[in-house]
């Protein structure tokens, strides 16, 4: 991946940094703009509209090393407002440094906890939410998913009646490919009792555009954004260039920021989750997630800064 610095224009903003000192004052981002929330349709509980993926990025041995800069990546997460951290068994041991780092910082009560079943079978399910809770360290799991359509049937069963045990509180599916979409929605249009889509969206991949966002905002149901950056394919386009001067008027001082705001301004967008191991990156995410956000003429400027 691309080192992240070459596009930070300075970071977040001086005094934002100043404040974070080295991003982990309690509060410290709390100076500004709170950040948006937006509503889970099926409940009307808020979530803030920036979340933290964890693919890759927390999959880390479980030594003090190795969980130092991610120690640094939550404490930044949590003061400045956020919640929503995704993950999955299939991250390797991010569901185990998740849980671990929410215990470090006395914050287990305050995340909003996604993970996903990738199993077949429902005893296989079953024994890998036993394994999330245990790794996790939470009973109680917010949101669990179907992750990439895997034996979708049987594990949206299973989740219901984890539902209905109370040890789970919404039930999803996901995929991060334009050529799943369809396929998402005809799981949407056959299993009505599901809260939360997961899927990708970005400005170098637009298709959910067509049907999948119409499709969540006329049915009430909350989505999860991955991929926001296409795995920094985005962030090197621009690498060598300065920022535009009209970021200003969205008080961008990122090109990760105006992608995140790109993605933003659809009110069907419920919480974005880009990944970092970098406790500066989370805060320059963290500033994507206040007012303003780009009308249509500022989204065309974005989408023609990245063609």
């Amino acid at each position: 991946m691309p080192s992240r610095r070459h596009f930070l224009q300075g970071g977040i903003s001086l005094a934002a940094l100043a404040a974070l000192s080295p991003w982990l004052s309690t509060g410290a981002l709390s100076a500004g703009a709170p950040l948006l929330q937006r509503t889970i349709p099926r409940s009307g509980e808020m979530l803030p509209v920036i979340g933290l993926g964890t693919s890759q990025t927390f999959n880390v041995r479980l030594d003090d090393a190795s969980l130092a800069p991610l120690q640094q990546v939550i404490e930044t997460f949590f003061a400045g407002g956020a919640r929503v951290i995704d993950t999955a068994p299939s991250y390797g041991a991010a569901e185990q440094v998740t849980g671990e780092l929410l215990k470090r910082t006395s914050n287990q009560d305050r995340a909003f906890l996604a993970t996903k079943l990738s199993s077949t079978g429902r005893a296989r399910g079953q024994a890998q939410f036993e394994i999330s809770q245990e790794a996790l360290q939470r009973r109680n799991i917010d949101l669990v998913q179907v992750h990439n359509l895997q034996d979708t049937s049987t594990q949206l069963g299973l989740l219901r009646e984890l539902k209905q045990q109370g040890l789970v509180r919404y039930i999803g599916i996901t995929h991060y490919v334009e050529s799943a979409h369809d396929e998402l929605i005809a799981v949407l249009q056959r299993e009505k009792d599901i809260d939360f889509v997961q899927f990708n969206y970005s400005v170098g991949e637009r298709g959910a555009e067509q049907r999948l966002l119409p499709y969540c905002a006329d049915h009430g149901l909350a989505t999860l954004i991955n991929r926001p950056f296409q795995r920094a394919a985005l962030l090197s386009r621009v690498k060598d260039r300065p920022l535009p001067d009209w970021a200003a008027e969205l008080q961008a001082t990122s090109w990760a920021q105006l992608l995140l705001k790109f993605i933003l301004a659809q009110p069907a967008v419920t919480v974005v989750i880009p990944a970092t191991s970098n406790p500066r990156y989370m805060a320059d995410n963290l500033a994507a997630g206040r007012e303003p956000l780009p009308d249509a003429a500022l989204l065309k400027k974005i989408v023609e800064a990245f063609a």
